[in-house]
C-alpha cells in the first residue's frame, strides 16, 4: 500500500508559520485569517494559484518554537476560507504531507517564500507481521483512550484508518502530546518508527494516567473517609447531648472537662499555669490534629501525679525505738545502716517538732548508697526502711539502662515519648515522699544515647532535686522529700561525681553467727513454706546450719546458703513422698552428706598437711577483695633452673599493672636487703624468677599483695614454710615499711570463712578493726606491723626441708 503522493519534487511555497504548534499530515485545522502572518500565506498562495490556475491554494505549515524555524513542514491546502464560529475571518487548511525546507526564494504577496523538497514514505504490501502487530497494539491503546474519554465516533473512525503512516500521523490530534514531541513526529520520515514513537508515546500517558487515576481514587477515599468520620463524629455527639439532657448533666467539651480538672486538682501554681495553658492548646486544635492526642496525654500525666499528697510517716518513725525494732526484724546485722535509718527518722522528728519540715523549699530528704557483695540484703533493706517508716516502697532497676532519656523522660516532640523512671516512680507510689531504691546503680552504662549516670547527678543532689526538671513534664517536680537509696556491688564502678552526691554505707558482709540467725529465722521458713513442709516437720540443727554457712558455701552474703537449705529442704520433702523417710526430721550436720553431697570449701587448717598449700616453701596465702566481697588468695614462686638459661621477674594471672610493680618491689627489696635477712640472694642474680596467682582467668590488681608476694619469694629461697594459719595484707615499698590499703572488714571476714586463725595487716590499718564484728576478732589473732621484717618473723616457720625439696623448675 502506498501513501498518497503528489507529483512535486521540488517546490515553491509561502510560509505560514505556527507558534508552538504542530499540524501533521491528515490533520485538518482552522486558522484565524485576522492575523497578520496567517493572512499573507493564505493571500499568497492564492495569488500564485490564480496564476497557475490551481484550484486549491498551497501554504507550507511550518512550526516556530522560540523564534527557531523547524527543518520538516507540512503541505497544506486552503479547502474553504470564510467565517469562523465566533464570526472572525478564517480558513480551512489540511495538511497533505511532508515537506522538507530548503532555501529561501521570492514570491508575491507579503509572506515569506521558501523552496522545499516533497517527502513520501511507503509501506511494503503486504504488511510485515511486525507492523501489523504494531497497528494493532496502536488501536487498541487509542481506543482505551478514546474511550475514558466517551469519544465514541473518533473510536471508529481510528479503526478503520489502515494506513501506516496516516495511522502514525493522527497523533497529532492528541492533546496530551508536548509540542516537541510532535516535532519528533513530524521530523521522523520513516512510517512505521513514527508509528512506533506514537504507541510509545501513548503507552507512557495510559501509564501515567493509570497512576493519577490511582492517586485520585486514594485521595477521594481519604477525602470520603473524613467525611464518613467527620459525620460519624458529629452523630456521637448529637447522641452524647441526648444523654446528657436524659440524665440531668450539662453540656460541656472535652477541653472543658480538661479545664474543670487541672482548676480542680490539687496543683502548684505553676504547674497550674502550665497546664491551663496547655487546655488552651487543646481548645484550639482541631479533632483531627495529633497534637490534641499528645496534650491530652500530658494532661492525664500532670493530672495523676501526686503534686501534694504524702504519706504520714507512720508512728513507728517518730517512735525510733519501735522502728529500730522493725529493722531488727526484718533484717540480722547490717548495724551501720540501721543506725543511718535510725539517725535520719530522730533528725526528721526533731525538725518536725520544732516546724522545721520545710527550709529553703527543701525537705529532710537522704540519698544513701548501700555497697556491698551480693547477697547481703541490699534491696531487700529498701523495703524494711519503707515499712519502718510507713512510707511507700518503689524499686527503679538501673541495671542495663543505656538511655539518658530513661531518667529525664523524652521530649514531647517524639512519638510515644513517656516521662522518666524517676517520675514514673513518683506516680505509682501515689506520695512525694516514698522510699525510691535505685537497684544496681553501678551497673548503669553509656552509648550515644547519653549517660544516664550523669542525669541522675540532679536527681541524687540534695541541693538539687527540689527543682528537678523532667523533660517531658518540663514542670518543676520537688524529689526532696523523698528517701532514695542506691545499691551497687563495686564502689569503683560508680562515677566520682554521682558518688559524692550520695552518703555512702558499706555492707561488708555477714560473719557465721549472723548467717546462722539469718538462715533461722527469715530462711529456713520462708524455704519450708515454699518446699510445702511445716515448720514441725523438718527442723535444722545448728551444726547443720553452721556447717552449711562453713563449708557448702563461701560468700560474703546468704544467697547460696538460701539455695543450699532449699535444696535440702527439696530432697527430705522428696524422700518423704518417695516413702524414703519419716517426717518430723531434724537434720544434723552428719546427714547434710547423704543429702545433698560432699562439702565444697574445706578450710586449709582442716586439710592433711601434706595436702596443704603452704606444705612447700614459695607459697603464701594472702587476702583480696573482689565484687564478691572479701576472698583468700594464694601466691606460689618458684626459681628457674640455672641450665635454662632463664632471668628476670615473670608474672602469671591475670595481673593489673599495679600488681606487676607490687612484684617488682617485693624483688628489689629481697635483692637489697637479703644478706640483712640472711637469704641466698645470689639465686636471684643468676636465676629466673617466676610468681604465679592461681585462678588465671580472675583479672587482679592492686598494691595490697606486695607483702604477700615478699613472703613467698623469702620462703622460696630460704627453704622455710610460710605457716598454714597465717594470711596477710599490705602494701610493701621499697625499704620494707608496710603502707596501709583498703577493705579491712572485707577481709578479715573472708580469713574468718577460710579457717585461718592469724592475720596480719599493716599497722595503720589498725583503726580499721573497730569496723569488724568483735565475733571474729576474738576468733582471730591479729597482728598490726610497720615493717616487712616483722611479717617474715611471723609468717615463716622456723623448719628447714632438705635441698631436694626446694621446688627449683619454671
Amino acid at each position: 500500500m502506498a501513501t498518497e503522493s503528489t507529483s512535486y519534487t521540488t517546490l515553491t511555497l509561502p510560509v505560514l508559520p505556527l507558534d508552538d504548534e504542530v499540524v501533521l499530515p491528515g490533520m485538518v485545522v482552522p486558522f484565524d485569517l485576522s492575523d497578520a502572518e496567517v493572512r499573507a500565506a493564505v493571500e499568497a498562495a492564492q495569488a500564485a494559484a490564480r496564476s497557475e490556475g490551481d484550484s486549491k491554494p498551497k501554504v507550507l505549515l511550518v512550526p516556530r518554537i522560540d523564534g527557531t524555524y523547524a527543518a520538516m513542514g507540512v503541505l497544506g491546502t486552503v479547502e474553504q476560507v470564510g467565517r469562523l464560529s465566533d464570526g472572525d475571518p478564517g480558513a480551512l487548511i489540511r495538511g497533505r504531507g511532508r515537506v522538507r525546507i530548503g532555501a529561501g526564494t521570492t514570491g508575491p504577496g507579503a509572506a515569506l517564500w521558501v523552496e522545499g523538497q516533497n517527502v513520501s514514505d511507503s509501506v511494503p504490501e503486504p504488511l510485515p507481521g511486525a507492523v501489523t502487530e504494531l497497528v494493532k497494539e496502536y488501536k487498541a491503546l487509542a481506543t482505551s483512550w478514546l474511550k475514558k474519554r466517551g469519544a465514541w465516533q473518533v473510536v471508529d473512525r481510528v479503526t478503520q484508518i489502515d494506513d501506516v503512516s496516516a495511522l502514525a500521523d493522527n497523533s497529532g490530534y492528541s492533546p496530551f502530546l508536548t509540542t516537541q514531541q510532535k516535532v519528533e513526529l513530524l521530523e521522523t520520515e520513516d512510517a512505521v518508527a513514527r508509528l512506533k514513537l506514537a504507541t510509545a508515546q501513548l503507552r507512557e500517558h495510559l501509564a501515567e494516567q493509570d497512576v493519577a487515576e490511582t492517586i485520585a481514587k486514594d485521595v477521594q477515599e481519604g477525602v470520603d473517609k473524613q467525611q464518613r468520620e467527620f459525620l460519624l463524629r458529629r452523630q456521637l455527639d448529637a447522641v452524647r447531648k441526648e444523654l446528657r439532657e436524659l440524665n440531668g448533666e450539662q453540656e460541656g467539651e472535652e477541653s472543658d472537662d480538661y479545664r474543670a480538672r487541672v482548676e480542680a486538682a490539687d496543683l502548684p501554681e505553676k504547674v497550674r499555669e502550665a497546664a491551663l495553658k496547655e487546655v488552651d492548646k487543646l481548645e484550639r486544635a482541631s479533632d483531627q490534629s495529633p497534637e490534641g492526642s499528645w496534650i491530652r496525654t500530658w494532661l492525664d500525666t500532670v493530672l495523676e501525679l501526686p503534686w501534694n499528697e504524702r504519706t504520714d510517716d507512720s508512728a513507728s518513725a517518730y517512735d525510733i525505738k519501735g522502728a529500730q525494732e522493725v529493722l531488727d526484724a526484718e533484717h540480722a546485722g547490717l548495724q551501720d545502716v540501721k543506725e543511718r535509718i535510725t539517725e535520719y527518722l530522730a533528725v526528721r522528728k526533731r525538725r518536725a517538732d520544732r516546724g522545721l519540715g520545710v527550709v529553703g523549699g527543701r525537705r529532710g530528704g537522704a540519698v544513701l548508697a548501700l555497697v556491698g557483695p551480693p547477697g547481703v540484703g541490699k534491696t531487700s533493706l529498701g523495703e524494711s526502711v519503707a515499712h519502718a517508716m510507713g512510707r511507700k516502697f518503689v524499686r527503679v532497676a538501673l541495671g542495663g539502662v543505656r538511655d539518658e532519656a530513661e531518667i529525664r523522660g523524652h521530649r514531647r516532640t517524639y512519638v510515644g515519648a513517656l516521662p522518666g523512671r524517676i517520675v514514673r516512680a513518683i506516680k505509682e507510689a501515689g506520695s512525694m515522699n516514698p522510699v525510691v531504691l535505685l537497684d544496681e546503680i553501678d551497673k548503669v552504662g553509656s552509648d550515644f544515647r547519653g549517660d544516664p549516670a550523669a542525669a541522675l547527678l540532679e536527681v541524687l543532689d540534695p541541693a538539687q532535686n527540689h527543682t528537678f526538671r523532667d523533660h517531658y513534664l518540663e514542670v518543676e517536680l520537688d524529689l526532696s522529700d523523698v528517701v532514695f537509696l542506691a545499691t551497687a556491688n563495686v564502689l569503683e564502678a560508680i562515677p566520682e561525681a554521682l558518688l559524692d552526691r550520695m552518703e555512702l554505707v558499706r555492707l561488708d558482709g555477714y560473719t557465721e553467727d549472723e548467717k546462722i540467725v539469718i538462715a533461722r529465722d527469715h530462711l529456713l521458713p520462708r524455704q519450708l513454706d515454699r518446699a510445702g513442709l511445716a515448720k514441725d516437720e523438718v527442723t535444722l540443727d545448728e551444726s547443720a546450719l553452721r556447717k552449711l554457712a562453713g563449708e557448702y558455701t563461701r560468700e560474703a552474703g546468704v544467697r547460696n546458703l538460701e539455695r543450699s537449705v532449699a535444696r535440702l529442704l527439696r530432697k527430705v520433702a522428696a524422700q518423704h513422698e518417695l516413702g524414703e523417710r519419716e517426717l518430723p526430721f531434724t537434720v544434723t550436720d552428719e546427714d547434710l552428706r547423704d543429702l545433698i553431697g560432699r562439702p565444697h570449701h574445706v578450710p586449709e587448717s582442716a586439710q592433711d598437711p601434706a595436702e596443704r598449700r603452704t606444705a612447700v616453701p614459695g607459697v603464701a596465702t594472702g587476702l583480696a577483695v573482689t565484687g564478691a566481697g572479701g576472698d583468700v588468695l594464694f601466691v606460689e614462686a618458684s626459681l628457674a633452673d640455672p641450665e635454662t638459661g632463664a632471668s628476670g621477674l615473670t608474672l602469671t594471672g591475670q595481673l593489673g599493672d599495679v600488681m606487676k610493680e607490687s612484684a617488682q618491689i617485693a624483688l628489689s627489696f629481697l635483692r637489697s636487703h637479703g644478706a640483712e635477712l640472711e637469704l641466698p640472694v645470689a639465686d636471684l642474680k643468676d636465676r629466673g624468677v617466676h610468681i604465679h596467682f592461681p585462678a588465671g582467668a580472675v583479672p587482679k590488681d592492686g598494691p595490697s599483695a606486695g607483702v604477700t608476694m615478699t613472703t613467698a619469694l623469702a620462703s622460696l629461697l630460704s627453704g622455710r614454710l610460710v605457716r598454714t594459719d597465717v594470711a596477710m595484707t599490705g602494701e610493701v615499698s621499697l625499704t620494707g615499711r608496710v603502707l596501709p590499703i583498703g577493705g579491712v572488714k572485707q577481709k578479715l571476714l573472708a580469713a574468718h570463712r577460710a579457717g585461718i586463725t592469724t592475720v596480719i595487716i599493716p599497722k595503720r590499718n589498725e583503726p580499721d578493726l573497730d569496723d569488724v564484728p568483735a565475733e571474729v576478732l576474738e576468733k582471730l589473732d591479729v597482728h598490726a606491723v610497720t615493717d616487712v621484717r616483722q611479717v617474715l618473723e611471723l609468717a615463716l616457720t622456723e623448719a628447714t626441708v632438705p635441698e631436694a625439696q626446694v621446688p627449683v623448675a619454671v
